[in-house]
């Protein structure tokens, strides 16, 4: 009996999975210095500069996320191996490294039990990890992506972490360069010690606590979110090239405080066109258009 001739395997593209792995490497050091810093709890200086080191490890792995994706598009090398081999990167880079960032900070500054700290960590890891599974079942290969069904990994993540650098900037550590302040230093310069203790200690802290379950609910609700590199990449309107100029120009001005209120933008932006008024009135329109 002749053999049965086997089915084509699509070749793998090197390219999407190397940056995929870049991802998850920057996850892995991202990790690394957190519990370097957790080390170092005793020089305040060295904490605060690996946990900031930490921070930006994570939102660095945001942009090879993002590339791997469209790579793996423009060469049309989608793969089982590179979409697994993308979910894993993404439950280290986007739910384990985050979670222990804010968790050593929490430990660090005592902001209550060490089961509480745990219990909020853990919530955002698992929460992720479902979002993760979830999206892997639901997503079909021709999906653009263009929306996500709860808040996708990465942007949970960096909302996360930028609140993490917002409290080290307002501790007034890390907004130096080659010992000359940030423009973003010079402002929180202008506000009393006292003010920006307070700040750090009663709001952004307690913050950092409650985001992680927070964050971790939204990403495997129904919220949806848009996909914003592919929302501009598909707009033919010349005019979203001035808000997108004032967007580099105020993340190279103020990265940290840029980060912090485009995160919690982006989150609540989700959650305000799925209101249930809004979400009920546009069901209205359709039928009405019906």
């Amino acid at each position: 009996m002749p053999n049965s001739p086997r089915p084509k395997r699509r070749p793998i593209s090197l390219l999407p999975n190397i940056l995929t792995l870049a991802n998850a490497g920057l996850g892995l050091l991202a990790i690394s210095k957190a519990i370097d810093a957790l080390a170092q709890q005793a020089n305040q200086a060295q904490f605060e500069s690996l946990l900031e080191a930490s921070c930006w490890m994570v939102l660095a792995a945001g942009v090879f996320d993002a590339l791997d994706g469209k790579v793996a598009r423009l060469t049309n090398s989608f793969s089982d191996l590179g979409a697994q081999l993308d979910s894993l990167a993404d439950a280290l880079t986007f739910g384990i490294a985050p979670a222990i960032i804010g968790k050593v900070l929490l430990e660090h500054e005592q902001l209550a039990h060490p089961r509480i700290h745990f219990f909020a960590a853990a919530a955002f890891v698992l929460m992720a990890i479902l979002r993760l599974a979830r999206f892997n079942v639901e997503t079909e290969e021709d999906d653009d992506h263009s929306k996500f069904l709860g808040l996708p990994s990465p942007a949970a993540a960096g909302t996360l972490v930028a609140t993490v650098l917002m409290f080290l900037s307002l501790g007034g550590g890390i907004e130096t360069a080659g010992g000359t302040p940030t423009p973003l230093g010079r402002g929180l310069e202008i506000l009393p010690a006292a003010w920006r203790s307070a700040m750090t200690q009663y709001l952004l802290l307690p913050t950092v606590l409650v985001l992680m379950p927070f964050l971790g609910l939204l990403m495997v609700s129904r919220v949806t979110y848009s996909h914003l590199f592919t929302k501009l990449a598909q707009s033919q309107d010349r005019r979203i090239l001035i808000p997108i100029v004032f967007s580099f120009l105020a993340l190279y001005m103020a990265p940290v405080l840029f980060l912090f209120a485009f995160g919690f933008f982006y989150v609540g932006i989700g959650l305000w066109k799925s209101r249930p008024g809004r979400t009920k009135q546009e069901s209205a329109n359709a039928r009405d258009a019906a």
